[in-house]
């Protein structure tokens, strides 16, 4: 895992996940979760990856079942701010951190840790 230290540049690179799928949540711990997505990789020409997000230091979340994962509308991507040392990770195009904590699934945490994979 690899620590999400320029937010800007890794939604640029992956278009900010729009029109890709959410894949898994994992709760590893009540303050560690995991999410992976799938999405295509503008420096592998396109090509469709699995990204694993991995939020530590949790400290609010909303959460959707796996099995509903797959209902999510993945058409405007994903959302990460980062303010007050806190990162904020939700689905949409969320301008704010309100919006965010009003998006069908959000975290806020102390960290982002992410993994690419094959899709």
């Amino acid at each position: 895992m690899k620590p999400l230290t320029n937010i800007k540049e890794f939604l640029d690179r992956f278009d900010s996940f729009c029109d890709g799928e959410l894949r898994h949540v994992d709760v590893i711990s009540p303050t560690t979760i995991s999410i992976t997505l799938t999405t295509q990789d503008k420096a592998k020409d396109f090509d469709w990856v699995s990204i694993t997000l991995e939020f530590s230091g949790v400290s609010d979340a909303l959460l959707l079942e796996n099995k509903k994962l797959n209902l999510v509308d993945m058409s405007n991507g994903i959302s990460i701010i980062k303010e007050n040392n806190l990162f904020y990770f939700g689905i949409g195009r969320c301008k704010n951190i309100s919006n965010i904590k009003t998006s069908t699934c959000h975290t806020e945490s102390l960290s982002i840790k992410y993994k690419q994979g094959t899709f």
